[in-house]
């Protein structure tokens, strides 16, 4: 349930409801808008007479809300969240660029291709510390030491990292991380975003490769409801019976969640397609769509990449896809 409050409400007037409404043992989250403020009421309204609520002075409306998701709802929050991540951000007209290889290999690695998706234009950097697999024999990532080199990184550089959580038991390595990254195998773990949503941290919260939209909104909620409400969204392809990509990307799912949440939503055209020659056209797309930003695979040598090579850009291709993203969203404003 959603209650909007009349414009002149006073402080001391919202407070006053807000406390009523906890008292019939509901939780309120507060949306100020620059027009409008918004109620939001989570757990059981059954109790809670709405005609009682629209004969109240400050109540401009009260209207049921249908979806199961309640935090992650455009209803609950109807302007754009912000995601500040650092020194920069993601959303609300903030586009974010995440940039990097698919694992941590070595120093050298790191550091060189750091440097390059900074001068390019990345606003943070990406690296797979602990990388899950489908075969058990693939390299699993340096794990601990793999997130020191992308500390260094991060100090080389002033980019935040990116890097992928597996286990909520690996959560004290991930304190200077500054956005965890929840990947499309885990979307589901619902005890690792319960312990998320305790966090005060970023968290990238990745589409399963055969879940709805909707269920990657139940999940964000699980992290939500917990109190954590600084997630962004990540479209990177679902399966279908296509062979000749390695996932296909649903770039529908760009306005139809920014039409069904606040949250941020950034498209992952790497994961989605499989092959860097694919990754331009579909980056490109997606930020001509609306697409809050792009999350790409570099590698400064993807021949002799250690984990997902072949759909991995060079610097220098990163360079020209940076060029070209510029001018689609120079085209869109």
């Amino acid at each position: 349930m959603i209650t909007v409050l009349k414009q002149g409400t006073t402080k001391e007037e919202r407070d006053q409801l807000i406390h009523w409404f906890e008292e019939q043992g509901v939780k309120v989250h507060v949306s100020v808008g620059e027009y409008q403020t918004i109620l939001g009421l989570i757990g059981d309204t059954s109790r809670i007479d709405m005609e009682m609520l629209e004969l109240l002075d400050i109540v401009d409306k009260v209207a049921r809300i249908t979806e199961p998701f309640k935090s992650a709802n455009r209803k609950f929050h109807p302007e754009d969240s912000k995601i500040k991540i650092g020194n920069t951000a993601c959303g609300a007209g903030a586009f974010a660029v995440i940039a990097g290889p698919c694992s941590v290999e070595n120093k050298e690695q790191i550091e060189e291709v750091a440097k390059r998706v900074k001068a390019a234009g990345a606003t943070m950097f990406r690296g797979g510390a602990f990388k899950p697999r489908t075969s058990p024999y693939d390299f699993q990532g340096m794990k601990a030491e793999g997130i020191e080199l992308l500390l260094e990184a991060k100090k080389a550089t002033g980019l935040p990292i990116v890097t992928e959580i597996m286990n909520a038991n690996h959560l004290p390595l991930f304190e200077e991380v500054d956005v965890i990254q929840v990947g499309a195998r885990n979307m589901q773990n619902f005890e690792l975003l319960k312990e998320l949503g305790k966090t005060k941290k970023t968290i990238l919260l990745k589409r399963g490769l055969a879940n709805t939209m909707k269920e990657l909104l139940m999940s964000a909620e699980y992290i939500m409801a917990g109190g954590n409400e600084n997630i962004i969204l990540c479209e990177r392809g679902v399966r279908t019976f296509e062979t000749y990509t390695r996932n296909t990307l649903d770039l529908s799912a760009v306005p139809v969640l920014h039409n069904l949440t606040h949250l941020p939503v950034i498209v992952d055209p790497s994961h989605a397609t499989g092959y860097a020659k694919l990754v331009k056209p579909m980056a490109l797309a997606a930020a001509a769509c609306g697409a809050d930003g792009l999350m790409i695979e570099v590698h400064n040598q993807p021949s002799k990449a250690l984990c997902d090579g072949a759909q991995s850009l060079t610097p220098d291709q990163f360079d020209a896809l940076m060029d070209q993203v510029q001018k689609i969203r120079e085209v869109l404003s």
